[in-house]
């Protein structure tokens, strides 16, 4: 297993610790224009849930592998929160903004995975 599919699969696990749903992998590695190698997109029903799981994704990620983000926004307002790793964004949306984005949707030759809900 690679260190990118060690981070990826801790961000998950993090992910999963607070009940956050419709995770998604999108795998850039073929794009030579995307900013990073692969995105892990989830959904939480409220700011609240939201905060949670992102401080999940980075409390896990650091316990679990030693990592921590280069940088994170969105906390302000906690509607979309982003998880910078370098070569793996972490993005925590409530359910209108990952509908109105769709950031799964933007690179049509990327490989999109589906993570079963776990509840």
């Amino acid at each position: 297993m690679t260190e990118n599919n060690e981070l990826v699969n801790a961000i998950i696990e993090g992910i999963q610790e607070k009940k956050g749903f419709d995770i998604v992998h999108v795998d850039m590695n073929g794009i030579e224009t995307a900013a990073t190698r692969d995105f892990v997109i989830c959904t939480g029903n409220s700011s609240m849930q939201v905060d949670a799981i992102a401080d999940s994704v980075r409390e896990y990620v650091e316990k679990k592998l030693k990592v921590r983000p280069l940088n994170y926004d969105g906390y302000q307002n906690s509607q979309w929160i982003i998880i910078d790793y370098g070569t793996v964004y972490a993005h925590v949306f409530n359910p209108e903004y990952r509908e109105r984005y769709k950031l799964e949707e933007l690179w049509a030759d990327a490989k999109v995975t589906e993570i079963p809900n776990e509840f």
